[in-house]
């Protein structure tokens, strides 16, 4: 038994070693860079694995626990490590072949997932040489690198495609944005969850009260307990505009934040985000966003974002757009990636019916993906936000069992929108 390596990740690739394979599971080395050296039985213990569940099988590697596969992990980076077994049969069974240039194994592995098992070995195998050293932090924009377009489309159409076969695709049919059903106080609120942001949370806020808008708005400040200078900064803060809401729960995530700030009497019809660290790239952002989703009308709309650094200087990649949206298949495409992009305005009286998860990761992704299931989401591809990046982020530097549990929570959503999808 031996690995094989690709010549690259294309369909033509992926189609000579199905068809040329002569023993009942195929080893692949999915990243020829990396350095594997396997423990005694890997090559067994994936093959009876392999040979039982007649699909996929992956297994953890020395010192990198991974997580377990889901209806909802069709994300093109789930980590797999670089060593995956296919059923040989089965693969033959379910390849179709096809002309892509990086989505071969991405292609093969959706199509397994529709008739058998993906499955995780829980044992370190084997061990293997790191090849990506940058913190979680810095990976974690890769996706939306505009060098990487012509890659994510494609990935986007092999996706879109397993969605239909399996009866979760929806098409370009909106539910409409009913009228205004209540009285708000002011147009537009921005909501800042915080907590222990004493370096950021000035420049936050006075990044909203700076904005010049032809219509009322507020910002509503939710303080979740902060044991730092935060609570002192913003009661010194002298403007009207200012609801510095401290909450009565102590155990609020960000989005049970959110929606303290939705639920307040304060907010106004419009709830647009801004977090902590962050800062409106111009004085007239908040117009352009509360003018996209009056023109809609939308339920939500997402604008585009410039990674800065602490300076506010301009770091890679620069500009993030989130230019894979369509219209016709944006709803769908987001059950690929991990993001739906920032800043995020809501139609209130909308995002109070459904809900923030109270959970510190995901819970705008997980609102983003329910309001995409019934209604359109506008966007806006100019950069109205400023996202700094510094080593005070959350997700700077995350632990790899942090970071899993984050990817499961979020294939997680993605098995209930599926499912949910399914049923409509």
């Amino acid at each position: 038994m031996k690995l094989t390596v690709p010549r690259d990740l294309s369909s033509a690739s992926i189609s000579e070693i199905i068809q040329s394979a002569a023993d009942d599971t195929i080893f692949f080395l999915t990243d020829p860079r990396v350095k594997v050296e396997p423990r005694p039985g890997m090559f067994d213990r994936l093959s009876q694995a392999c040979a039982g569940s007649g699909g996929l099988v992956y297994s953890d590697s020395e010192d990198h626990p991974r997580i377990d596969y889901q209806l909802g992990s069709i994300r093109d980076n789930f980590d797999f490590g670089p060593v995956i077994a296919v059923n040989r049969q089965s693969a033959r069974q379910v390849w179709q072949g096809g002309a892509t240039r990086w989505a071969g194994v991405y292609d093969l592995r959706l199509r397994l997932s529709e008739k058998f098992p993906i499955t995780r070995v829980p044992e370190p195998l084997y061990a293997a040489s790191v090849t990506d050293s940058r913190s979680s932090g810095e990976k974690q924009f890769d996706y939306v690198d505009p060098k990487n377009r012509d890659y994510q489309i494609e990935m986007e159409q092999v996706a879109t495609a397993h969605l239909r076969r399996m009866g979760a695709w929806l098409a370009p049919e909106f539910r409409p944005v009913p009228d205004e059903r209540e009285a708000f106080p002011v147009e537009a609120s921005v909501i800042i969850p915080v907590r222990n942001r004493e370096r950021t949370i000035l420049d936050a806020v006075h990044s909203v009260l700076g904005q010049a808008a032809g219509f009322t708005f507020n910002v509503i400040v939710v303080d979740n307990h902060s044991t730092d200078r935060t609570t002192e900064i913003l009661r010194s803060i002298n403007d009207p505009r200012l609801v510095h809401l401290i909450p009565e729960p102590r155990d609020l995530g960000i989005g049970g934040c959110w929606n303290e700030g939705l639920m307040s009497q304060a907010c106004g019809r419009y709830a647009v985000q801004l977090d902590s660290d962050d800062l409106y790239s111009s004085p007239q952002s908040l117009a352009l966003i509360v003018d996209e989703l009056r023109r809609g009308p939308y339920a939500m709309v997402v604008g585009s974002y410039t990674m800065v650094n602490f300076k506010l200087e301009t770091i890679p990649p620069g500009l993030i757009d989130h230019r894979e949206w369509t219209r016709d298949n944006g709803r769908n495409n987001a059950l690929r990636i991990n993001g739906l992009g920032a800043p995020r305005a809501f139609d209130t009286s909308i995002v109070r019916e459904i809900g923030f998860p109270n959970v510190s990761y995901g819970e705008d992704y997980a609102v983003g993906l329910r309001i995409s299931r019934e209604y359109e989401i506008g966007r806006i591809y100019d950069s109205v936000y400023l996202c700094r990046r510094w080593e005070g982020n959350s997700d700077s530097a995350l632990p790899l069992e942090t970071a899993n549990r984050y990817d499961s929570y979020k294939d997680g959503l993605r098995t209930h929108e599926i499912l949910a999808r399914q049923r409509r």
